[in-house]
């Protein structure tokens, strides 16, 4: 890992932006969660048919979008198995951006989170985000950082829409992004590696292995016939390994603090005292505000969907004391409340 700190940490990551409040990966939510104090923003990108970075979560955009609503683009209505997975729907790939523009984004949990802003915001390229980077930087005069995660990267790559190179191509073309704080994200292996030694150019941008669930394959491992799971590569020997490629890990929050058998917060795993001790950061996720997805012992009140911003920054705080290096969160402004005495 590279000795020149960046953001001073812990730093407060914007889980797809302000998506507690605004429709994730909208510029709209992006912008909110810079004005609420957010350290880095998140775009997941993926392609479309005519090789542009967009921001959305999958390439399946029939829940997040109101493609339905479009009678033009029914026959595009397919099913496909992405990383393993059949779904159903319509696909970034299967539309040019010109056609995506076309589109609004929708509320991915609505009965949660309400639709009010449904049908207002487009779908937003990485251009656009990291213009509205710039601008927001400026305007509230402090650096704001980039994370971008490659989704789907195998799955693009053998659909002859590699994003990696573009990523890199797209970073390297704005002053912005030549300079703030850029934190490149993937659950593969091979794209991070390979980006590796392609970073002379950008001593501003760190790699972040995000880490799934420990039974799970890396996707390109799956396919290449490997027999590698995460659980491997969160040993000792394991993060030295991820050590050689990235900066950082990204796992789940339960991989540092388990619940226990009655929903309370149990001991700290070795895992943020291993990572650091291989000198990798600790980038955990991802803290929501509402009860359900908390741990039952911080829930305020027997309704699984209210809001409980309390119990969040408790939930925040208690990964903070264990050491964690960064924390994705849907309402950063509560990030950053939770990092206050």
């Amino acid at each position: 890992m590279s000795e020149r700190p960046l953001i001073p940490c812990p730093q407060v990551i914007a889980h797809r932006g302000a998506s507690a409040l605004l429709p994730e990966h909208t510029l709209a939510a992006y912008a909110r969660a810079i004005a609420d104090g957010a350290d880095l923003i998140e775009p997941d990108l993926v392609m479309t048919r005519d090789g542009v970075l967009v921001a959305r979560h999958e390439n399946e955009i029939g829940a997040t979008t109101d493609v339905a609503a479009h009678p033009r683009f029914a026959a595009r209505r397919t099913r496909k198995v992405v990383d393993g997975v059949a779904c159903e729907g319509w696909f970034t790939e299967d539309f040019t951006l010109a056609e995506l523009k076309t589109l609004r984004a929708r509320e991915r949990l609505p009965d949660l989170r309400g639709t009010a802003h449904d049908g207002q915001y487009p779908i937003a390229t990485l251009e656009e985000i990291i213009e509205l980077l710039a601008a927001e930087g400026a305007r509230y005069g402090r650096v704001v950082g980039l994370i971008p995660e490659i989704k789907h990267g195998t799955w693009f790559q053998r659909h002859g829409l590699p994003m990696e190179q573009r990523l890199l191509d797209t970073l390297q073309a704005h002053a912005c992004t030549r300079s703030v704080p850029v934190v490149i994200q993937s659950f593969e292996l091979t794209n991070l590696r390979a980006l590796r030694p392609c970073l002379g150019d950008l001593p501003n941008v760190r790699l972040l292995q995000l880490i799934d669930e420990p039974q799970a394959q890396p996707w390109d491992v799956a396919v290449g016939g490997g027999h590698l799971r995460y659980a491997d590569l969160l040993t000792p020997d394991g993060l030295r390994e991820v050590a050689t490629w990235a900066d950082a890990i990204g796992p789940n929050a339960r991989a540092i603090l388990p619940l226990d058998g009655a929903g309370r917060l149990g001991a700290p795993t070795p895992l943020v005292r291993d990572a650091h001790a291989a000198g990798l950061h600790v980038h955990a996720w991802t803290f929501r505000p509402e009860n359900v997805f908390l741990p039952r012992s911080l829930w305020r009140g027997e309704d699984p969907g209210a809001r409980n911003a309390a119990g969040s920054i408790e939930e925040i705080r208690a990964h903070l004391e264990a050491g964690i290096d960064a924390f994705f969160t849907d309402e950063p402004a509560l990030g950053r409340a939770a990092m206050r005495p």
